[in-house]
């Protein structure tokens, strides 16, 4: 009894110090109380007291804390939505947070409202910015009448100054500003007044940081074009050439602090570099192809000029129904800025067997070629190829060596390359081959085309649609190399039907790949949460052994449901699927990868 008593009395004690202890508290209760306009959400995101409630073990030092900042952040809320005569409180526990002291900190905080006046939403009276750039486009919300929100009043004033900085301005700024909120009429008069400042030209470019690629291959690959007249849009170009490299984890430029002879203006480049090497590797499944694995090792600056050299390895087919396990090994090197600041000139070398249920093939090629970047989403790339190469397929043997003019242009306009929510994008693909020995000369066309757009809050809602296209021309079905064929089943093209499940069927039994292919998809994405998504998608794919589909050949289609795992750099994606028509029908499929199907 004696021992119970005590326990009691220690346990007893240890509660009564910890509701004694300032700044040890339990969750909160939170009310927050709007009155007039609709601006709960608003008011709600800006308001630190509503990121803490909720919390256990929130001190009471931190709440009060909270509190007394958010008349600022809420005043801001108010002032960003037009509403500049709104009324305030904040009670905690019947306590006006504006009126505790540090110093008298409560030892715990129980309950905390917050009631929100809005009062009258305000419009602009007088409006003016002066002087302005020629071809600036102001704000539309920036005039007489409009609703006085605050941040079209930052908007203007960042437009104009970058209205003159296009123009060569680089040194433009406010300098003066005059806002008067007239209650009585609910209006708020804004004059602003920029500086241009006078016109520069690009000096020199000022190299900070540590890197061992070359000074002079920096300045050849940013590009900078001194002398010329100032212009933001040739900073921002010379940023993405040096990022696009690789090479660099971190490239800035700004300008400098001081100004150079003869109104020029130094540019600075921060720069420090990434890893010179790395390695990765990657897997897929799918219950009919089996297990992919692929890897890779890299070096970002092998000759001291941002060069890059790539190594990578994929085996696929390992325990799968689609024939015998495929290599493919491949080495290329890339050099930035060659001929021009926005060409890549690249060598390619590669390797590849491939074992599948209706064919074998083995081929080599070398290729070298030029990538060109016209815009930041407009790219071009030319080559000269050769290739030789060996097929065995339902129309024998044929050994062949080509000499190959790849051209390619790429438009990608998504938000997102790994995970896009809207946008467009489309790769065209050229290559006419010239036959050396084996089989005719040709043209390989190809085709993909991808399009998003997204509803409802915070885009949860994705629909995604794809269309793709294949054709062979030149020389007849039975002299094609058997890789150069068209097949249509599986991931890449028509999930719920086996690998390669449709071609053109011979006599005998046999088939081969067809010289023509149209592939259509959908997919409704939806974000269940922040890091898990749920997808319904239909799939659908065309053989012919015509060179282009004129609808005599055959059709068949797909569809499943899916989840994707958002990891930060790409989802990682899990599809289930099923066949619905056409030939392959072969049972429910699975397919596991990293980044969306398309």
């Amino acid at each position: 009894m004696r021992q119970e008593f005590t326990g009691r009395l220690v346990r007893a004690g240890i509660l009564a110090a910890l509701l004694a202890c300032p700044g040890l508290a339990a969750a909160f209760d939170l009310t927050l109380e709007v009155r007039g306009a609709d601006l709960r959400d608003r008011l709600q995101a800006a308001s630190r007291l509503s990121g803490l409630a909720g919390q256990d073990g929130a001190e009471a030092q931190e709440i009060i804390a909270a509190a007394q900042a958010d008349y600022a952040n809420l005043t801001a809320a108010l002032y960003d939505a037009g509403h500049f005569g709104g009324v305030i409180r904040i009670l905690v526990d019947g306590r006006e947070a504006a009126r505790i002291s540090q110093l008298d900190l409560p030892g715990s905080v129980a309950r905390v409202t917050v009631s929100v006046e809005t009062g009258p939403a305000f419009r602009l009276g007088a409006a003016s910015i002066a002087p302005v750039a020629p071809g600036s486009e102001l704000p539309a919300g920036f005039a007489p009448g409009q609703p006085a929100q605050l941040g079209v009043v930052r908007d203007t004033v960042r437009t104009g100054i970058e209205g003159w900085r296009a123009q060569g301005h680089a040194r433009a700024r406010l300098s003066d500003q005059q806002i008067t909120a007239r209650h009585r009429a609910d209006q708020l008069d804004v004059s602003i007044r920029l500086d241009p400042g006078r016109v520069y030209r690009f000096g020199d470019l000022v190299i900070r940081g540590a890197s061992d690629v070359r000074p002079e291959r920096i300045r050849e690959i940013a590009g900078l074009p001194t002398g010329a007249r100032y212009d933001p849009e040739a900073l921002d170009l010379a940023t993405r050439r040096l990022r696009r490299t690789g090479t660099f984890s971190a490239a800035t430029l700004s300008d400098a602090e001081t100004d150079g002879p003869d109104d020029t203006l130094d540019i600075v480049l921060d720069i420090s570099d990434r890893p010179k090497r790395s390695f990765g590797f990657g897997a897929e499944i799918a219950s009919f192809e089996g297990l992919s694995v692929s890897g890779y090792w890299q070096h970002r600056n092998l000759l001291g000029g941002a060069e890059r050299l790539r190594f990578e390895a994929e085996i696929s087919g390992i325990g799968g129904d689609s024939g015998g396990a495929d290599g493919r090994l491949s080495a290329r090197f890339d050099r930035p800025a060659t001929f021009s600041q926005d060409n890549d000139f690249y060598v390619e070398a590669e390797a590849l067997r491939r074992d599948d249920v209706d064919f074998t093939t083995t081929r080599v090629a070398i290729e070298a070629g030029v990538v060109r970047y016209a815009t930041a989403q407009r790219t071009y790339e030319f080559g000269l190829g050769l290739v030789w190469g060996r097929s065995e397929d339902a129309f024998g043997r044929r050994d062949y060596s080509l000499v190959t003019l790849p051209l390619g242009v790429e438009f990608d306009h998504r938000d997102d390359r790994l995970n896009a929510h809207r946008g467009w994008f489309l790769d065209l693909e050229l290559i006419p081959f010239y036959a050396l020995s084996g089989i005719p000369s040709g043209l390989i066309a190809n085709a993909d085309l991808r399009g998003y757009r997204s509803f409802g809050t915070g885009d949860r809602l994705t629909l995604a649609g794809r269309f793709q296209l294949g054709s062979l021309s030149g020389l007849p079905l039975a002299q094609a190399p058997a890789d150069a064929l068209y097949y249509s089943g599986g991931g890449g093209t028509v999930r719920g039907q086996p690998f390669q499940s449709n071609g053109i069927d011979l006599p005998g039994g046999l088939r081969s790949g067809g010289r023509s292919f149209l592939g259509l998809s959908g997919e409704v994405r939806f974000d269940v949460t922040d890091t898990i998504g749920a997808v319904g998608f239909v799939d659908a794919g065309y053989i012919g052994a015509e060179s282009f589909p004129d609808g005599s050949g055959t059709w068949h289609s797909g569809a499943g449901l899916g989840l994707r795992y958002d990891t930060g750099i790409g989802p990682i994606r899990f599809d289930v699927a099923f066949p619905v028509s056409g030939p392959g029908d072969d049972g429910v499929q699975i397919y596991i990868g990293i980044g969306q199907a398309f």
